[in-house]
């Protein structure tokens, strides 16, 4: 017979076995409660493409996290209005909006950088009359984006606000990212298109339009913002952080993984470890569109405190809350979680 003693050690190492086999460890304690971390995410955009892999490859399992991910294309301000309402706990969505809601006094913080710059394109059909050197061209048109409020809407307002055109010169209409997005050009219901991959690399493919303003290098990217403008991230409201430090160092190390894996990985291999609802068009023009995306995402997770200036420059142009506000980027963003997670894989 086996004692009491040893029956309720027992039944307590079968408990915390199944809790490990799950990925719920004490990173999944969140408002007092065991459950799942909620990470909602705006798009499929290739500038999401980490946390894509992390999700598909069971990197947060593997790091003792429990994820559920919520609200898929849905728009990048959606997902935004979702932190700020307590109905996610984190989101994937695009840097600039960390600056935003400090101007409307709102705490949220990045805490992992996935995509270190753009990624953005303009595209338009092949007879399109709009000339990127004559700017004054773009009035009139259809101007399709992925939802209001997102970073393809602020491309869209900065370009005009460069030029010093008024923004009821064109119409501007949210037609979501990927197929759908390629589709509203296709079937005339935009003149032009701003968009991510793979939407950029389905165009060019399949013979739709070209690509007339392109910021996915380095280079385009300075020509364009006049600096590099880092845009996918994770974030999270900064009280949630400071509370589950724990949760935001597992997620960190679930993205590096994944930022390894992108690296280190041919476009191919990335695209085979994908399950169907990540993947836009056909996998064979997926590929393509990664290789061709591979230059945005960052190596270590880590945010460059000099590359936040560029969002903060566009931002002010034509948001006026923004411009009237006092910003301290230094409050919109924290390496700490990604420095632990570092420190961790290296021990």
């Amino acid at each position: 017979m086996f004692s009491k003693k040893f029956i309720a050690a027992a039944a307590a190492a079968l408990v915390a076995a199944a809790a490990a086999l799950s990925g719920c460890g004490q990173g999944d304690i969140v408002g007092g409660e065991r459950r799942p971390v909620r990470i909602s995410v705006g798009s499929y955009n290739l500038n999401n493409l980490p946390f894509f892999v992390a999700d598909a490859k069971g990197y947060f399992a593997e790091a003792g996290v429990h994820v559920r991910t919520e609200n898929f294309a849905q728009g990048g301000s959606k997902v935004l209005q979702a932190l700020v309402a307590g109905s996610t706990d984190v989101a994937v969505g695009f840097y600039d909006h960390t600056i935003q809601m400090q101007a409307k006094r709102k705490d949220v913080s990045a805490f992992v950088l996935l995509s270190r710059n753009s990624g953005l394109v303009l595209a338009g059909r092949n007879d399109t009359r709009f000339d990127p050197k004559q700017p004054q061209t773009i009035r009139g048109l259809k101007i399709g984006i992925t939802a209001p409020g997102s970073s393809s809407d602020f491309f869209v307002r900065h370009f005009l606000s460069r030029h010093r055109i008024d923004e009821n010169a064109v119409s501007i209409i949210g037609v979501g990212s990927g197929a759908a997005a390629v589709a509203a050009l296709q079937q005339g219901k935009v003149d032009l298109l701003v968009n991510y991959d793979p939407a950029a690399t389905l165009i060019e493919a399949r013979g739709i339009g070209r690509i007339l303003i392109d910021a996915r290098s380095d280079e385009g990217a300075r020509e364009v913002y006049g600096g590099l403008y880092p845009t996918s991230v994770l974030y999270a409201q900064s009280a949630f952080l400071q509370k589950h430090p724990q949760v935001a160092e597992r997620i960190a190390r679930a993205q590096l993984k994944a930022l390894r894996f992108i690296e280190d990985t041919p476009p191919e291999q990335i695209v085979a470890a994908l399950p169907d609802r990540y993947v836009s068009g056909d996998r064979a023009a997926y590929a393509k569109a990664v290789a061709r995306a591979k230059a945005i995402f960052s190596r270590d997770g880590r945010f460059v405190p000099a590359d936040l200036q560029t969002p903060l420059a566009v931002l002010r142009e034509f948001d006026r809350s923004v411009a009237a506000a006092q910003i301290d980027l230094s409050k919109t963003y924290t390496n700490r979680f990604v420095d632990d997670a570092h420190a961790a894989s290296s021990r």
